[in-house]
């Protein structure tokens, strides 16, 4: 077997090794193609550093990596690793990892980093192998917003071009697919909630999903949490929320008393690849 980068790999075959090595997964994965062609390129994913398996020509496990500078380093972010059924336990994704990060360093990239589910234990045991060490935790959720005492709300759709992203809180807590460079390329609304004439809240949603890539308080006050999830419940009444940094205890609570159910966790790992430099 060969590792080869997947510039040459055309995305149906790379989408269907996908499905298969998804299927009977933790979560149930979308199946639609233009999902993950979206998704994928919204994360800035780069195909010629993105790594696949081979048995003579037949791709049967990937790393897929997103390429961007994040908080001014250079990184690899892994979009999606798998390994079909049938070839799995014989460490083919620490193979594909040792080839890869030669590249990556040679290349300047500074660091790696992925998400795992929390319970795939044999997936983080594969990792810590490799060198990649925890350093966040993040609770996901979904569900009908549920308000017994709705408030009045003003909402104010904004050109995603014109947010001022360093005036707003917790930037630094999201996740890869929803910090502010994969939104500006993703297919999202984002909207103020006004109280008393003046901006309490946002959010960022894809209204025709219901997913919710970011959303906060900027005004703390008497009922702000309320109007916020009364304005996102206008737009979608059922929504999704991945990757709430736990220690936002605050976020957390106000979830779960909406009626958000948590369905999974998940940790954020990272390695530290030697020889990487500012570019």
């Amino acid at each position: 077997m060969t590792v080869k980068n997947l510039s040459n790999t055309s995305f149906d075959e790379l989408l269907d090794c996908f499905l298969l090595a998804f299927e009977n997964y933790f979560v149930k994965m979308p199946t639609d193609r233009n999902y993950y062609s979206e998704r994928w390129k919204a994360s800035k994913v780069d195909f010629s550093f993105s790594y696949g398996m081979f048995d003579n020509e037949k791709l049967v496990g990937f790393i897929i990596h997103s390429i961007d500078k994040r908080n001014g380093v250079l990184t690899a972010y892994n979009s999606g690793t798998g390994v079909i059924p049938k070839y799995r336990g014989n460490r083919i994704v620490e193979s594909i990892y040792q080839y890869a990060l030669q590249v990556l360093e040679k290349n300047n990239i500074e660091k790696s980093t992925l998400e795992v589910i929390t319970n795939n234990t044999r997936a983080i045991r594969s990792y810590k192998k490799i060198g990649f060490k925890k350093i966040k935790t993040y609770k996901c959720f979904s569900g009908n917003i549920k308000i017994d005492h709705p408030t009045s709300f003003k909402l104010e759709e904004v050109n995603i071009e014109n947010i001022n992203w360093t005036g707003l809180p917790n930037q630094h807590f999201y996740s890869w697919d929803n910090q502010k460079e994969s939104i500006l390329v993703g297919k999202y609304t984002h909207f103020l909630v006004e109280n008393n004439g003046e901006p309490e809240s946002f959010f960022v949603i894809k209204p025709e999903s219901g997913y919710v890539a970011q959303f906060d308080i900027l005004k703390p006050n008497n009922k702000c949490w309320n109007r916020l999830f009364c304005a996102i419940k206008s737009i979608s009444p059922t929504i999704k929320i991945n990757n709430v940094d736990e220690r936002l205890t605050e976020k957390i609570d106000t979830l779960r008393q909406i009626g958000l159910e948590n369905l999974i966790d998940q940790y954020e790992m990272e390695l530290t690849i030697k020889g990487g430099n500012n570019i």
